[in-house]
Formats: C-alpha cells, sequence, structure tokens
C-alpha cells in the first residue's frame, strides 16, 4: 500500500497510552453525568451518542501512543510540543472522518496528547510523577500570548478564539499553559478521596466537583458566562450536599440531568478534565508501583 506510514512504539508507550484509553472510555461511560453523553442518555446532544465516543476514541488510540513516544526523548519541551500539535492535526482529522464530522474529544485530544507527552519525558527524564506538571508548562508556555493575544476580527477563528476574543476566556489553552492546575492542583486528590465510592459514582462525584471550579468553555459557548456562574453555583452546592455520596446529593445530580437537557447546558470542558485527571491518576500509580523513576 502507498503512502502508509510506518511507526514503532515502545513498551512505555503502548503502556501509558492504554491509560488515557481507559480514562476516555471511563469518562463517557458514567452516569448521572449532566448535559453530557453516556450509555443511558445522549445529554444535551443531538448530533452524538455513547457509540460515536466509542467510535472517536478507537480512532485516536494510535496517536495517544505517539504522544507518549514523542515525549519519551531528549529533546526540548518545546520541540516535542510542536511535534504533538502536529501529530493532533493528523488525530483529529481523523476523529472527524470516522464521527463524520461531529467533535467529540477536540478539548480532549489537546488536553490529554499533551498530557501523553509530558509523561513520556518525565519517564524518560527518570523524574517523579509531580514532574508532569512542570513539563506540561515547559512544554506549553506563552501559548495563550503567542495564539490569542494578537487576535483582532472574528473571521475563520475556531470557537475558543471567539470566545477569547468575546470574553477573554483562555479555554484549553489557559488550561494547558498552566499545567493543568484544575487536575493537579484540585480533582486528582478530589478522585482519590472518593475511594470508598464504585467507579461510576466516583466519576460522577469528581465530574460536579470539577464543575464547581471549571470555566468551561463549552458552556459558554452555547451560552454565556452568566449561565456558566450558574452551573458552578449548583455544582458547589451538590458537593456540599455530600454529592454521590448522600441519597441527596445523587437526588440533586438526577435533576440536574433534566435542567441541562431542557437548556442545551453540557459542561463538556469539565468532562474532558475527568478524563484527564482519571488518566493521571493511573499514570501516578503505574510509575509508583513500578518505580520507574529514581
Amino acid at each position: 500500500m502507498k503512502n502508509k506510514k510506518n511507526f514503532t512504539l515502545n513498551e512505555i508507550s503502548l503502556r501509558i497510552s492504554s491509560f488515557a484509553i481507559q480514562a476516555m472510555l471511563y469518562e463517557v461511560a458514567c452516569y448521572p453525568s449532566p448535559g453530557l453523553v453516556s450509555p443511558v442518555s445522549n445529554g444535551a446532544h443531538r448530533d452524538m451518542n455513547y457509540f460515536t465516543f466509542i467510535d472517536s476514541t478507537s480512532t485516536l488510540s494510535n496517536y495517544l501512543a505517539l504522544f507518549v513516544q514523542e515525549g519519551y526523548t531528549d529533546r526540548c519541551c518545546k520541540d516535542i510540543f510542536n511535534s504533538v500539535r502536529f501529530i493532533g492535526v493528523e488525530a483529529e482529522k481523523d476523529m472527524f472522518k470516522k464521527t463524520k464530522g461531529i467533535n467529540t474529544h477536540k478539548g480532549m485530544l489537546f488536553l490529554i496528547g499533551v498530557a501523553c507527552a509530558a509523561v513520556g519525558k518525565t519517564i524518560y527524564e527518570e523524574k517523579a510523577f509531580k514532574e508532569v506538571q512542570n513539563i506540561i508548562k515547559e512544554m506549553t508556555s506563552g501559548i495563550v500570548e503567542k495564539e490569542l493575544s494578537n487576535l483582532k476580527d472574528y473571521c475563520n477563528l475556531s470557537h475558543g478564539e471567539r470566545l477569547y476574543l468575546k470574553y477573554k476566556n483562555e479555554g484549553v489553552r489557559g488550561e494547558i499553559e498552566r499545567g493543568i492546575p484544575t487536575v493537579f492542583n484540585f480533582s486528582l486528590d478530589f478522585y482519590k478521596q472518593s475511594e470508598d465510592l464504585n467507579i461510576n459514582d466516583r466519576l460522577v462525584h469528581t465530574l460536579i466537583g470539577i464543575m464547581q471550579i471549571c470555566n468551561d468553555s463549552t458552556i459558554i459557548h452555547r451560552h454565556n458566562p452568566q449561565v456558566l456562574e450558574e452551573v458552578k453555583e449548583k455544582a458547589k452546592e451538590i458537593v456540599k450536599l455530600g454529592g454521590m455520596k448522600t441519597a441527596y446529593g445523587r437526588g440533586k445530580i438526577n435533576s440536574l440531568c433534566e435542567e441541562f437537557i431542557e437548556k442545551n447546558i453540557s459542561p463538556g470542558g469539565s468532562a474532558d478534565l475527568l478524563g484527564v485527571t482519571v488518566f493521571l491518576y493511573l499514570v501516578e500509580q503505574y510509575m509508583n508501583n513500578t518505580k520507574v523513576y529514581v
């Protein structure tokens, strides 16, 4: 066959990418997840369902391994990031081809792609898990100023770029440049503190936790910053009520599912960060258990 690229993947890349695939599938598998696609509901989405996400994840699986391998090198972080962006463009094309133009994982692909490369770099340099965040920061430093600060008009802009011009919301670029603080500084610990719950309830509980602090650009894109603040306040209230750890909290989450469908609210940014949370949790366990660093 002509025009086919051949890749040789190392064991680390395959192992770490398997955690990314697992995390992406976990995210879409949990329920009740207000406004989001799950096995039992399409949430506030009419153009996609659970199987669309499975198709998309399966298509992206090869690229996740390539992201890790790009990081597993002695090259500088900026060079690694440039390579990841290039591979990400190809991955996005394949995603849209598989889903017939439906955006299932664009934000997730960016976040988890960079995270995969940073994990690969951390393991290559035999550093501890805590260094992953610093490597992400080094890889992406300056991205907001370079890609958003000089925007002047709305012609041929992405949704994220339009939101920055209109609301100064830095979106996924701001989150990644700061080293995904929502995950490293909050949701990883929040997820660990819910070990008493079963996997499904633990995922939903963490999703609600993320929703209370996430400046979710998906919500702003569909609505406005005021609706986002309302969503964050409702999530905070649910967390105070115990979330998935109490019957009252679970009832509130079920009610939120109905409300979000009615109002067309989808916390897609929070869902992406939930996937990254699970991925980094699995990576941390692996690195600690196998002593991959000195």
